[in-house]
């Protein structure tokens, strides 16, 4: 079973910018179109970012469009979250999640397109 692995959240003051990393261990990531999505406490899960299993596509959420950026390295099977300007509202426990089915054409918005899940990983922006 393909696991994912989240790191590089922590603590940034606003403005500021952090790196997420998401590591898979099975050899299937390269057919998978992935995503990032996020949870504050108390508010729904949020889609933040989706991209590719080739990694030519990318979508972004409203809320961090022209902030953050995905990318993916298949040879590391590796996606990433690079964001920047972050605020206090992007404070949230930061999910990767994997596309149920392979070589899915578009990336998609909705968590019911993505059936593995990692762990998640603490972002907190002070303000």
């Amino acid at each position: 079973q393909v696991q994912y692995v989240e790191s590089g959240g922590g603590l940034v003051q606003a403005g500021g910018s952090l790196r997420l990393s998401c590591a898979a261990s099975g050899r299937t990531f390269s057919m998978l179109n992935m995503a990032w999505f996020r949870q504050a406490p108390g508010k729904e899960r949020e889609f933040v970012a989706a991209i590719s299993w080739r990694g030519d596509m990318t979508i972004y959420g409203d809320s961090v469009k022209g902030r953050f950026t995905i990318s993916r390295d298949n040879a590391k099977t590796t996606v990433y979250l690079q964001m920047n300007s972050l605020k206090p509202d992007d404070t949230a426990v930061y999910y990767c999640a994997a596309d149920g089915n392979s070589f899915s054409y578009y990336p998609s918005r909705g968590a019911s397109n993505y059936d593995s899940w990692g762990q998640g990983t603490q972002v907190t922006v002070s303000s």
